[in-house]
C-alpha cells in the first residue's frame, strides 16, 4: 500500500489493540503482514530497528544545555523569527486543548515549544522539550523523524510510536522547506497525550508550516534587495555577479554574463545552481566551485555585521577580443583600433572608420544612439564609448529594456521608496539611472520600452535628476547615456510607439553599425581568432578552415552576425575529429549557407521560387506567418507560441518584412 494514499493518511484510533498485537509480534520476529498496520508505520519500525533504536526505551535523549542550545538557537535566527507569530499564534490558540506545537532543526532538535501549559510540562517527561533530539536514528518511529525521513507531512498516532514510552502520547508533523529550492530547514509539530487525537491536526500542522514558509519567502526577497542595493552601490566594477548567502545567483551584468560565457560557463537564473558555500547554518556538504571560477574573485558582503551574500569580481570579457601572436593580419588591425575599442576585432576598412569616429565622438558628452543587427557588436561599442569618454572613471551600467515587464522595468530604472511596492525591502532601491551618476548608462533595447514609462525618462535626460517610484523629492543625476536598438526609430515614432521628443533627445548622434555580411574580409578574420580562443578554452589543438569550409562561412548571410558566427566556430570545432575543420563540420543550415547572400535576401522579401528548396531562413519566414495568421496578428501569443521572446519576433517580422502581414491579420480579427 502507498504510504502517500490518503487511505494510508491517518491512523484508526479503534485499531490500537491490533497495532500493538502488531509491533510485540515484530519485536518478536514475525514478519506477516499486519492489515491493521500502516506501510508507513511498518516502515519506519523496520529502520528503526535497523538502527538499533531501543524499542523499550521511555524517552528522548536528554536535550542539550541551555548555553549551547542558545548558541543553536542563533543560528538558525532567520527560522525563528518567520515562526515567532505562528509560535505566539499557538500559545494562544492551544490553550487548554491538550496540545503543544514545537519548532526543530533539521536535526530534529527542539529549538522552541508553545501551547497547553499542562502539556508542556507531562512533555517533559519523555524530553519532549527544547534542546532535545527526535530524529528516527535517536526515538524511532515518530511524526518529528519521520516526516524528515518520508519527506511528507505524517500523522503518528499512541501505539504506532516504536518506543514504549512515547505510546501514551499522539503527533502530527511536516517539513518546513526553503521557498526558492526546497532544502529543509526545519520541522514544525502538534503533539498530545494520546486523548488529544484528531485528524485536524495534520491540517492544521500543514497549514502553519506555509505560513512560516510564506514569511520566510518574504525574508529572502529583503535580503536579495539589501544585498543588490549594498553590492552594486559598493563596486564600481562593470563586471559583476552577486550571489546570495545560500550560494544562488541573484544578478548578473552584461559584462558578467558575457565573461561567464567567455570562461565556460553558464548562469540560467530560471533554474539556478548553487555557485558557492551558501553561508549559514545546516547547510550542505561544501560546495566545489565551478570550473569557471576562481576563489580570488569572491568578495563577501556585509551590511551591518549581517552576512547578506557574495560578489563575484569577474575579468572583462576577451570573446571577440584580438590575442597576442594570432595572425600577423589581426595585429595589424587591432593597431588601426583605438585603445578604448581594442575588444573589437575587425581588418574592414570601413568598420575602422566607424570605430574611429565613434572614438572622437566618445569624448564629447552628448548621448549616442547605436543602431545595428542583433549579434553585430553594440555592446562592445557602448563599452569601448565609456573607455573612451571623460566618464571613463565613473561605472558602466547596463540594462537590456526587452523582455521586463512594465514594472519590474520601471523599477529596474528608477529604483523605488521604501513601501512603494509589495515585499521589497525596507529603506527602498537604487535604480540603474541612479547607480549610473558619473558614468555610463546603456539602455539596449530602449526600442522596446513602453511608451508610458518614455516620458520619464525624457524627464530624467532634460532636468538631470530623477525621481525614485513612490518618491516626492528629486535626486541629482548627471551620466551618459548610450541607447541601443535593432529598429527602425523613425518608423516606430510615426506609428505612434516611439516619442519623438525621446528619439531626438538619445539621437544626438547615431551610429550605425555593420552587419557582418557587409564587413568585407571580417568573417575569415573572426573565425581564426575564435578558432584559436576555444580551442585554448577546451584544450584542443589550433585548427585551420578548409577551403571548402572558409568559402561556406564566406557566402553565408549571418542574420546573427558575430554572436552566431562565435556559436558557430565553438560547435565546428568540437565536433571536427580531421586536422582541419571541413565543411562537414559546419552546422547544416552553414552547409547549405552555401546559399548566397542576394539570394537569401530574395527570401526575405518572399521572392522564392515555389520550385526552390526551402532554406532554413524560408521555414523560419513560414512558422512566423504560421504563427501570426494563428493568433490573429497577436505577436505576443504568436511569440509564446514559437517559444521566442517578444522582442526577437519583432525583429525577425521586420526583418523579413512582415509588418503589412501582421496588420492585415489584426485587421481581419
Amino acid at each position: 500500500m502507498n504510504a502517500q494514499s490518503p487511505v494510508n493518511a491517518f491512523p484508526e484510533k479503534e485499531k490500537e489493540r491490533a497495532v500493538m498485537t502488531a509491533w510485540e509480534r515484530f519485536l518478536a520476529g514475525e514478519r506477516e503482514p499486519v492489515l491493521s498496520l500502516r506501510e508507513l508505520v511498518a516502515q519506519s519500525w523496520e529502520r528503526s530497528q535497523r538502527l538499533a533504536v531501543d524499542p523499550r526505551q521511555d524517552a528522548a535523549p536528554p536535550p542539550i544545555a541551555d548555553s549551547s542550545l542558545e548558541e543553536i538557537k542563533a543560528e538558525y535566527r532567520g527560522l525563528l523569527q518567520a515562526s515567532a507569530p505562528v509560535m505566539a499564534c499557538a500559545r494562544d490558540f492551544l490553550r487548554e486543548t491538550g496540545t503543544v506545537m514545537l519548532l526543530t532543526d533539521p536535526s530534529c532538535m527542539i529549538l522552541t515549544m508553545e501551547g497547553d501549559a499542562p502539556t508542556l510540562d507531562a512533555a517533559q517527561t519523555i524530553h519532549l522539550q527544547p534542546g532535545a533530539t527526535w530524529g528516527e536514528d535517536v526515538c524511532g518511529t515518530n511524526a518529528i523523524g519521520t516526516a524528515l525521513v518520508v519527506a511528507q507531512p505524517v500523522q503518528i498516532h499512541s501505539v504506532e510510536h516504536y518506543c514504549a514510552g512515547i505510546k501514551r502520547w499522539s503527533c502530527a508533523a511536516t517539513a518546513i522547506r526553503h521557498p526558492h529550492d526546497g532544502q529543509i530547514l526545519g520541522v514544525l509539530d502538534v503533539s498530545g497525550l494520546s486523548h488529544s487525537f484528531s485528524r485536524q491536526s495534520l491540517a492544521l500542522v500543514v497549514t502553519a508550516a506555509q505560513r512560516i514558509e510564506s514569511r520566510i519567502t518574504m525574508q529572502e526577497m529583503e535580503l536579495r534587495y539589501r544585498l543588490l542595493e549594498v553590492a552594486r552601490s559598493r563596486s564600481r566594477s562593470d563586471s559583476l555577479l552577486i550571489v546570495d548567502r545560500r550560494g544562488y545567483p541573484v544578478w548578473a551584468s552584461e559584462n558578467a554574463r558575457a565573461a561567464i560565457e567567455t570562461l565556460g560557463g553558464r548562469i540560467d537564473f530560471s533554474c539556478p545552481s548553487r555557485l558557492v558555500r551558501p553561508y549559514g547554518p545546516a547547510q550542505d556538504a561544501p560546495v566545489p566551485l565551478p570550473p569557471w571560477l576562481r576563489p580570488e574573485w569572491l568578495e563577501a558582503i556585509l551590511d551591518q555585521g549581517e552576512r547578506l551574500g557574495t560578489v563575484v569580481h569577474l575579468p572583462l570579457p576577451r570573446v571577440g577580443r584580438a590575442v597576442r601572436g594570432e595572425s600577423e593580419r589581426s595585429c595589424v588591425a587591432s593597431e588601426k583600433i583605438p585603445h578604448a575599442f581594442a575588444g573589437i576585432v575587425t581588418a574592414d576598412p570601413a568598420m575602422q572608420a566607424l570605430i574611429h569616429k565613434t572614438d572622437r565622438l566618445a569624448r564629447a558628452k552628448v548621448p549616442i544612439l547605436l543602431l545595428g543587427e542583433t549579434g553585430a557588436g553594440k555592446e562592445e561599442f557602448a563599452q569601448g564609448i565609456h573607455r573612451a569618454s571623460p566618464h571613463a572613471g565613473g561605472p558602466y551600467v547596463a540594462l537590456n529594456c526587452g523582455g521586463l515587464s512594465r514594472e519590474l522595468l520601471a523599477s529596474e530604472l528608477f529604483g523605488y521608496a521604501e513601501g512603494a511596492l509589495t515585499g521589497a525591502r525596507r529603506g527602498g532601491m537604487i535604480g540603474k539611472i541612479e547607480a549610473a551618476n558619473g558614468g555610463t548608462l546603456f539602455l539596449d533595447e530602449i526600442g522596446e520600452m513602453p511608451l508610458d514609462l518614455q516620458p520619464h525618462l525624457l524627464r530624467v535626460l532634460e532636468r538631470g535628476e530623477i525621481y525614485r517610484l513612490g518618491e516626492n523629492t528629486p535626486r541629482k543625476v548627471d551620466f551618459r547615456l548610450v541607447a541601443a536598438t535593432h529598429r527602425d526609430l523613425r518608423r516606430e515614432v510615426e506609428e505612434g510607439r516611439f516619442r519623438m521628443d525621446l528619439f531626438y533627445r538619445i539621437a544626438v548622434t547615431t551610429i550605425v553599425i555593420p552587419p557582418l555580411r557587409q564587413r568585407e574580409g571580417d568573417v575569415a578574420l573572426l573565425a581564426a581568432h575564435f578558432v584559436k580562443h576555444f580551442a585554448e578554452r577546451h584544450g584542443l589543438a589550433v585548427k585551420p578552415l578548409s577551403v571548402s569550409a572558409l568559402a561556406c562561412l564566406r557566402a553565408y548571410a549571418w542574420p546573427g552576425n558575430v554572436r552566431e558566427l562565435r556559436n558557430v566556430i565553438e560547435s565546428a570545432l568540437l565536433m571536427s575529429e580531421g586536422e582541419a575543420i571541413e565543411r562537414s563540420d559546419l552546422a547544416p543550415e552553414i552547409q547549405e549557407g552555401g546559399m548566397p547572400v542576394d539570394q537569401e535576401r530574395s527570401e526575405l522579401k518572399g521572392d522564392r521560387s515555389p520550385h526552390e528548396t526551402i532554406s532554413l531562413v524560408g521555414a523560419e519566414k513560414d512558422a512566423i506567418m504560421r504563427a501570426i495568421a494563428a493568433h490573429g496578428g497577436n505577436l505576443t501569443r504568436a511569440a509564446a507560441d514559437l517559444k521566442i521572446a517578444k522582442s526577437t519576433l519583432y525583429e525577425k517580422v521586420r526583418r523579413y518584412g512582415l509588418d503589412d502581414n501582421v496588420m492585415k491579420r489584426r485587421n481581419k480579427g
